[in-house]
């Protein structure tokens, strides 16, 4: 087997960048992104908080966008409230036992979720059952719904208040491209709501 060489490397960074020139070239696609981070800042204002679920390489997505609003992003300020809803090992694995995977995020939505909150849901496919339900609990509870997916949309696109599809149909580029949204959002609410000391 031939081993990859520096080609691989440049080819593979050059189709991150092309997904993300994409984006910022999409006029909608970054009017959506806008909207998407004045709705945060509006419902931290009023002191709601963020909940984010995805599944596999999405699922350690979601804990990174919770922990970047949790903890700091830019620089020091107080915490702000974000759930990662992949987190707890026991509450995944009763709720996986007793429901269903299906049911993973739903219930944790039923159980955590209030009206005026956000919920972020991220699916590269925009078909993952887990989030597909979580977003029709959210709703019912009068949760904004905010998703992250890939160009098709999938079903999510019908059951999101704000639906961000990344132009392209490869995993690893569009799961690229929702961490760089997902740090833009921390970085507007941040901005938003506090005085940067540098």
């Amino acid at each position: 087997m031939e081993r990859p060489d520096l080609n691989y490397v440049v080819s593979e960074l050059q189709a991150s960048v092309v997904v993300k020139q994409r984006i910022l070239a999409d006029s909608r696609l970054m009017q959506q992104i806008t909207a998407m981070g004045h709705l945060l800042i509006d419902r931290y204002e009023a002191g709601h908080k963020l909940l984010v679920a995805g599944n596999g390489g999405s699922a350690a997505d979601a804990q990174h966008i919770a922990a970047e609003f949790v903890s700091r992003f830019n620089f020091d300020r107080p915490g702000l409230p974000a759930l990662a809803l992949t987190t707890d090992t026991s509450i995944l694995t009763a709720v996986g036992n007793d429901y269903g995977y299906d049911q993973l995020f739903k219930r944790q939505i039923e159980a955590n979720g209030q009206n005026g909150d956000v919920f972020l849901g991220i699916s590269t496919s925009g078909n993952s059952p887990n989030i597909l339900l979580a977003l029709e609990a959210a709703r019912l509870k009068g949760i904004t719904t905010i998703g992250l997916t890939g160009e098709s949309g999938g079903k999510m696109r019908d059951l999101c208040d704000h639906c961000l599809c990344v132009p392209s149909d490869n995993t690893p580029r569009i799961q690229e491209a929702h961490i760089v949204i997902g740090h833009t959002l921390c970085g507007m609410v941040e901005l938003a709501l506090f005085d940067d000391p540098r």
